[in-house]
């Protein structure tokens, strides 16, 4: 809904393309003596390349719990890489897989997560509503935290809704949220790491970390920043480069203790789709997605997607993009990462999809 408001009111007219990542997580189990509720450890890096953004998180719950998940930028530019092996290799790191021998996985999940930041929200107000929370984007990327601007946007909206009927206003535009949330403290949160995203997009993972630190450092003691406000540059579609720059990455396959295939934690995300029912991801130009994504591009939406939706099979000598549409985690990769933008996700009949107990 979101994505069409924004479209119809041309919403996001001067601002900068909306940028996000794909976060991935998993729920586990694990032997008591590896149990150390209330830890906390984030991680970027490994196992991409310098050039690829993205990190980690491990977080240590009660009832010998552990939260493990991977965040990886959508601006990737290799189409061979995946983000659902890059997790599972992730978690081979020496320092990582020990916390998970003779453990359980209980859960998995996805979801795209916006990560535009300061320059990338679009004009909140329209003629009859607003947008708030993740609908407009109000991550903190550095912070890895965006409810806390999510309920402030929501309290900020509801706020300047009841000035307007108390005014005895009606069938106009509250305008005075836009300016209110920027000069708010949602915009200070937001404009001291404005310049993290970029930075680590442009310059990479060690100079573009190091200079984002430096930019916060500045924004938060004197309030300014050597770079201004940067842009973000190509929409995390533009991004991918055909094939013929990349070489295909050879992932290693699941042992089905630490690491896993997509379907087995498909099934741990507890979705369901009545198979009967209308496609709930659409493809606009059949003829497009074979000519470009598959034949330029090497079908990446085989390996973005993180739940196994996509495939290319053979069929009487001749590629099908077939589309799994049961399997469908809702994270959304597809219609941000499609080279061509030529995949839409809607709502599914009926409200279904997966179910997330204690994610």
């Amino acid at each position: 809904l979101a994505k069409q408001l924004i479209a119809r009111f041309a919403l996001d007219e001067g601002r900068e393309p909306q940028k996000y990542g794909i976060g991935l997580k998993e729920l586990w189990e694990v032997a008591p003596e590896q149990s150390k509720p209330g830890l906390v450890q984030h991680s970027f890096g490994w196992p991409l390349d310098a050039k690829t953004g993205g990190g980690s998180f491990l977080y240590h719950l009660e009832d010998n719990q552990v939260a493990v998940g991977f965040v990886l930028h959508l601006n990737y530019k290799n189409p061979y890489l995946s983000p659902f092996e890059e997790f599972q290799r992730f978690k081979t790191h020496p320092a990582i897989a020990p916390t998970f021998a003779g453990a359980k996985r209980i859960s998995y999940g996805a979801r795209a997560i916006s990560e535009g930041g300061y320059q990338s929200v679009p004009k909140l107000s329209f003629p009859g509503g607003a947008l708030i929370g993740c609908s407009a984007g109000f991550v903190n990327v550095p912070r890895i935290k965006g409810s806390h601007n999510a309920v402030l946007s929501g309290m900020l909206a509801a706020e300047r809704v009841a000035d307007a009927l108390a005014a005895g206003r009606a069938h106009d535009e509250i305008a005075e949220i836009e300016a209110d949330w920027r000069d708010g403290a949602i915009g200070r949160d937001l404009k001291k790491v404005r310049n993290v995203k970029p930075l680590w997009s442009k310059l990479g993972t060690y100079a573009g970390i190091a200079l984002g630190g430096l930019d916060m450092w500045t924004n938060t003691l004197f309030g300014f920043s050597f770079f201004g406000t940067m842009k973000h540059g190509k929409s995390d579609a533009a991004s991918l480069e055909p094939a013929a720059k990349h070489k295909p990455i050879d992932y290693p396959k699941p042992d089905g203790a630490l690491t896993f295939d997509r379907l087995s934690s498909v099934f741990l995300s507890n979705t369901n789709h009545e198979e009967d029912q209308p496609v709930h991801l659409k493809v606009k130009d059949m003829a497009l997605q074979k000519r470009s994504e598959y034949e330029i591009y090497a079908g990446p939406s085989g390996r973005y997607c993180p739940a196994g939706v996509y495939e290319w099979v053979e069929e009487d000598g001749t590629e099908k993009f077939v589309i799994n549409a049961q399997n469908c985690v809702h994270c959304k990769t597809c219609d941000i990462k499609d080279p061509n933008q030529n995949i839409t996700w809607v709502p599914p009949q009926g409200g279904e999809g997966p179910v997330y107990p204690n994610m």
